[in-house]
């Protein structure tokens, strides 16, 4: 038997201790032996759950118990959580967590200590929710160079574009119903603008590249300035606008970023909708695969912790997952990547088209029924850095949206 320890009973952990006890059957089976709850930490008490019996407050009484095999993180944030699992690994103790800001954060030094120990640090949760990506990235693509990662890793962004684009809602509306329904939280700052998954495509980058991604250093852009007009633009030109998170290889560096995109009907991420998250994958030897499913969601995200803690208890004395170093990695800066752009203006687009395709190249002109006293164009393919500086000599410009190939 594994006894095992969950420091947060939210929602994350309280659905790790519901799929245990649903699931007991097939986890001891697969897991070659039972696992066992024996505490759950937490600043506070759960009369009337029957959970309440194993609720400690003091984590010394986790780290110094011998018994304790695994110590699950769901408590989030970078303190205590960060000195609760390094403690806990300095202990020879697996630990597996859900933290995508630790994992951002410290991953290269949580890493190095599970492999002096001979442990595990396990994260499965941290990046796809439900989806399983770390793995297949660690066994089934190993015989790859990933060229290009990335895809839709925010479920609460994704509900907020598709209602938008669906139903013709604006920005503010779709946040209080996204509120309304547990998706986003009071405060959604990490959720719309981008930071939480910022802190996601910085995980993959550092697996695939084998080096430190600092999130700090991914350019990111949230879906705060998206409104209802651009939506109606997108569907003038065929297209939906999402959240991208994407990386793409360009020899030994990458480019990282973060924005809403425009996104044509052909692309594989097109129809990915709801709450549904989907992460694209590129190898030089495999080519396209994409992994889509619940990106969150408390039992979706319990099933991947879960699912670590499997791993961890029939190799508690190997480390399973693959490393990055601590040696940070140099990426590309975006002023340099090419693409279309779509750029809404106040103006007659008749009177300033001679303008905008000496500064943009061939344009495509869009027109949205209904608004009056503005249109739009999507420019030919330029860099970045090319845009920016062109675009200062049009004050008139209201809105920019990057297009995906």
């Amino acid at each position: 038997m594994m006894n095992i320890a969950v420091m947060g009973y939210g929602t994350v952990g309280s659905g790790v201790v519901e799929v245990l006890e649903r699931n007991r059957g097939v986890i001891s089976q697969r897991a070659d032996g039972d696992i066992y709850v024996k505490y759950v930490l937490d600043l506070r008490d759960f009369p009337g759950d029957a959970i309440q019996e194993r609720i400690v407050h003091d984590f010394e009484i986790v780290v110094n118990d011998p018994e304790i095999g695994i110590v699950v993180e769901t408590m989030g944030g970078i303190e205590p959580a960060y000195t609760f699992v390094k403690r806990s690994l300095l202990a020879g103790k697996n630990v597996v967590t859900s933290n995508k800001a630790l994992v951002a954060k410290h991953g290269a030094e949580l890493l190095a200590i599970a492999a002096e120990k001979h442990i595990n640090f396990l994260f499965e949760a941290s990046v796809g929710g439900g989806i399983p990506i770390l793995r297949p990235l660690q066994t089934s693509l190993t015989a790859d160079v990933v060229e290009e990662i990335g895809g839709i890793l925010n479920g609460t962004t994704n509900y907020m574009l598709t209602k938008m684009f669906y139903e013709g809602a604006d920005y503010d509306e779709v946040l209080k119903e996204a509120q309304a329904k547990g998706y986003a939280e009071r405060n959604p700052e990490a959720d719309v603008e981008g930071y939480d998954t910022c802190r996601k495509i910085a995980i993959l980058c550092s697996l695939v590249l084998g080096k430190q991604v600092d999130f700090e250093d991914i350019f990111t852009e949230g879906i705060t300035k998206i409104s209802k007009e651009d939506m109606m633009y997108a569907k003038e030109a065929g297209m939906t606008i999402k959240l991208l998170a994407s990386a793409k290889r360009n020899g030994d560096k990458m480019c990282a970023m973060v924005s809403p995109v425009l996104m044509k009907k052909t692309h594989p991420l097109y129809s990915v909708n709801d709450v549904f998250n989907a992460i694209f994958v590129r190898g030089n030897m495999l080519g396209d695969a994409m992994f889509y499913g619940s990106g969150a969601g408390k039992l979706p995200t319990a099933s991947a912790v879960v699912a670590d803690v499997i791993e961890a208890a029939k190799h508690p004395s190997d480390s399973m997952m693959g490393m990055w170093t601590a040696e940070k990695a140099l990426l590309q800066p975006v002023d340099g990547v090419s693409r279309q752009f779509f750029v809404r203006m106040r103006g007659d687009a008749d009177e300033k088209k001679a303008a905008l395709e000496a500064a943009f190249g061939e344009i495509c002109v869009l027109r949205a029924s209904g608004l009056t006293g503005e249109f739009g164009i999507i420019t030919g393919k330029m860099t970045e850095g090319t845009y920016k500086k062109q675009a200062e000599t049009f004050p008139e410009i209201i809105q920019m949206i990057r297009v995906e190939d």
